[in-house]
């Protein structure tokens, strides 16, 4: 009798414990969720790949405004000076997305949703600029055809790819940071285009 009793304390006592160590609360039909490793290595593949666009597109927008400096000699100083404001307002913007990525790279596995929300949004921004550029781009061309026609057309239309090349750069940055927040959290942002 003593022996059953024991194991009756025994089985109690290691019963409570168990049940003190699971982490499911009351009423709760499954424990709660964690990320998995697969998640984790998707979050940051995504913010890597974010932060790879921005890099590229940081890298066109340079291009753009050196491209724009280097035929400022050849065209109006109106379209030049034109031209080399709007790349170098796509240049800031894509500077200020590249810090942005790099910040939701660093923040992919606790936050990950706002992270990747506030990349998205600043890569609209960014691309936005961009567009804009690309208008004042075509615009001082215009004005521009005043002076030597051929090399005036070749300036704004080297200055028209690099910015192009920027426009698509942020769009795909801004999808890989919007995939970032389907793969690790399973929500989906309305698309912005």
């Amino acid at each position: 009798m003593k022996a059953a009793k024991m194991l009756m304390l025994l089985a109690l006592a290691f019963g409570a414990t168990a049940f003190a160590a699971d982490d499911t609360q009351p009423g709760q039909v499954s424990p709660p969720p964690r990320m998995t490793q697969q998640s984790r290595d998707a979050a940051v593949k995504a913010a890597r790949d974010a932060e790879a666009a921005s890099r590229k597109a940081v890298d066109h927008a340079r291009a753009a405004l050196d491209k724009s400096q280097a035929t400022a000699g050849r065209i109006s100083r109106t379209g030049a000076e034109a031209i080399r404001r709007a790349a170098r307002k796509t240049w800031e913007s894509a500077t200020r997305f590249e810090e942005k990525a790099a910040a939701s790279a660093e923040k992919a596995l606790t936050e990950s949703r706002d992270a990747a929300r506030a990349a998205a949004e600043e890569s609209s921004k960014a691309a936005a600029a961009a567009r804009e550029a690309l208008g004042k781009a075509e615009d001082a061309s215009r004005r521009a055809m005043e002076s030597s026609r051929e090399e005036a057309q070749k300036a704004a239309e080297a200055t028209r790819e690099a910015l192009k090349k920027v426009d698509e750069s942020m769009r795909t940055a801004a999808r890989a940071a919007k995939d970032a927040v389907a793969k690790t959290t399973g929500a989906s942002l309305p698309a912005k285009q």
